[in-house]
């Protein structure tokens, strides 16, 4: 398989090195495997220039990505952008809209493309995602939404495949992206490359996201994240949040879907599972108390709930 990793000035260093160090770490253990054969991945690093220069600085020699061989996958890493106001203005680079012209040219040649984390707004800037699903980085995911709403974006998911497009979601996706693109090649060569590299598997950036950072984004859906939080005990109703927000129903439903990807009443219940999760760890308050902090009508039915949401039980949450 040929993968070329398409870097623009300014990628961040260590999503660049991780696609490249697991590629290379699949070739090398590929070799030991089946001495005398080819290796798995021909792996390339271009750049609109010769030369790369990364956010911590450093010069990188690089292939022109317009003369090099075609490929079969072309990797997008992040460049590094610490706030939505920095992105934007990154976006609006010439070497952004230059690196689009370049992704479409390949994509019509029938190269697939991933990207990882930032890296998938700038496969986004292409046009190249429309109508296709994907995932991002959590934390600029109501930027995404708002920037490109012919994209349907799945924050919660790590890895989202979609027609000839693979995209990764936060910084370390980045790893993720590239075992996933190793497991293509060899179920079993992605395995032990993950048992070198001590990764556990991840399917959900669900668990790491921080609702609070999310909901900031947004004064109204600020404002419902406090409410949510003082009344986690009580029953939901969009009708009495929106009347207590000073806002309509329909206008907190559509400005929660834009702004966190989901139905208010769902937040809801994201808020209570967090909440429970964060008594059981922390405190020794049997199952029933906890229930009825965060609104159920005992501790099997929350019990349930967490084994489903989370895919542990309570005695594996603290256990820690």
């Amino acid at each position: 398989m040929r993968v070329l990793v398409f870097s623009l000035d300014g990628v961040f260093d260590t999503g660049m090195a991780v696609v490249l160090d697991v590629l290379r770490m699949a070739n090398g253990l590929s070799a030991l495997a089946r001495p005398g054969e080819p290796p798995a991945f021909e792996v390339e690093l271009v750049g609109l220039q010769s030369r790369i220069r990364t956010a911590l600085g450093m010069s990188v020699a690089a292939k022109k990505a317009r003369t090099a061989p075609l490929p079969d996958w072309v990797v997008m890493p992040a460049i590094s952008a610490a706030t939505p106001a920095t992105l934007v203005e990154c976006l609006e680079r010439p070497a952004v809209r230059e690196a689009g012209a370049v992704l479409r040219g390949w994509q019509g040649e029938g190269v697939h493309i991933a990207a990882a984390c930032i890296g998938t707004f700038l496969l986004a800037e292409s046009g190249l995602l429309a109508g296709e699903e994907a995932t991002t980085t959590w934390w600029l995911s109501p930027l995404f939404r708002s920037r490109y709403p012919e994209v349907r974006l799945d924050q919660d998911r790590m890895l989202v495949p979609s027609g000839p497009f693979v995209t990764a979601g936060a910084a370390m996706g980045h790893l993720d992206l590239a075992l996933w693109l190793v497991r293509q090649a060899s179920p079993e060569l992605a395995t032990l490359v993950a048992r070198y590299m001590l990764v556990d598997g991840r399917v959900s950036q669900a668990p790491y996201i921080i609702p609070d950072h999310l909901a900031h984004s947004d004064p109204l859906i600020e404002r419902f994240e406090r409410w949510t939080r003082a009344n986690l005990a009580r029953g939901f109703s969009l009708q009495e949040a929106a009347r207590e927000l000073a806002t309509s129903p329909r206008t907190l439903q559509r400005r929660a879907e834009a702004v966190l990807g989901k139905s208010p009443l769902s937040y809801f219940q994201d808020r209570r599972v967090e909440r429970a999760r964060h008594l059981i760890e922390t405190s020794s308050m049997d199952l029933d108390a906890i229930a009825a902090q965060v609104g159920y009508a005992d501790g099997a039915t929350l019990r349930t709930l967490l084994r489903r949401r989370l895919g542990r039980g309570v005695r594996e949450l603290r256990a820690g």
